[in-house]
């Protein structure tokens, strides 16, 4: 979506793998409060949050909290104007730091000794979503969906239980509300559909990057207009154009792909001026 330019801002906490993670921040996200000095830790040279993703980690405590609290600036403005918001469960595992008893967003490779695990049930995940989406529906949408990588980590049994925990309580919120919460089968799409290792990464646990544009048509196929797809195949026709590497580009021919293609850029910059075709226009200018 992203590189079909739509509006979107992806994960300011970061990737998240657990619904009571998940609905945490969501909670966070409403109140905006500012995350403190208190709130990390240092973990072999690095300050760390374990509210958020590795990305945000470093090496100085003051970079880390300044990223950490503008991305939840960020992310609280996103989540008020959005009109949608899709939400990827990606495992019903959950690690519990004893020092304070608070469910991690990841264990940034602390000792196991310091987490206490265990699976959340259906209902649990369930009552927590519920909890964390109330608050923020004003008519927006809900897309929700569970991740088909696998965790084998956790072990291929404790992985197909955890996974199959999501479904049930993903299919529970959605027939308790239809009206806002919808479900996108990925994990059914890969389970099911592209059942062949050729749809997996080398590792054999991520899709693809063929899977990954099945996913992607099939999503937008579901939940994308007409006319925003029509949008978005043009604007994938001019990035595919841009990595385009001519056999002379000095000919005539070249020349004329590159006016056709910096003429489709202006004319789409005018009819969608909300979006920004500035690269794109730059590029393909001699």
């Amino acid at each position: 979506m992203q590189q079909a330019k739509l509006p979107v801002t992806i994960n300011p906490f970061g990737i998240l793998f657990n619904p009571a993670t998940i609905a945490s921040t969501l909670d966070r996200l409403r109140c905006s409060t500012p995350f403190s000095e208190q709130d990390l830790i240092i973990h072999n040279g690095l300050w760390i949050s374990l509210a958020h993703h590795g990305r945000f980690s470093s090496t100085d405590r003051s970079e880390t909290l300044a990223d950490i609290n503008q991305a939840l600036v960020q992310g609280t403005q996103a989540l008020e104007q959005a009109d949608y918001l899709i939400l990827t469960l990606g495992t019903a595992w959950i690690y519990r730091y004893k020092a304070t008893g608070e469910v991690v967003a990841n264990c940034h490779k602390l000792p196991a000794s310091a987490f206490e695990r265990r699976r959340l049930t259906p209902d649990e995940i369930v009552n927590a979503l519920e909890g964390a989406l109330r608050p923020h529906l004003n008519n927006k949408q809900v897309f929700l969906t569970v991740s088909p990588v696998r965790h084998a980590g956790d072990g291929l049994v404790e992985n197909q239980l955890s996974k199959s925990s999501l479904i049930v309580a993903a299919g529970e919120l959605c027939e308790r509300h239809p009206e806002f919460i919808h479900y996108f089968p990925a994990y059914e799409i890969v389970m099911d559909e592209l059942r062949d290792y050729r749809f997996y990464q080398a590792d054999m646990m991520h899709p693809s990057e063929v899977a990954i544009q099945y996913i992607w048509e099939r999503f937008a196929e579901s939940a994308l207009t007409p006319a925003c797809r029509t949008l978005i195949s043009q604007i994938e026709a001019l990035q595919n154009a841009m990595s385009h590497r001519p056999i002379n580009p000095h000919s005539d021919a070249h020349r004329q792909f590159r006016s056709r293609m910096k003429a489709e850029a202006e004319h789409l910059q005018h009819i969608q001026p909300e979006l920004d075709f500035s690269a794109e226009i730059t590029y393909f200018t001699d």
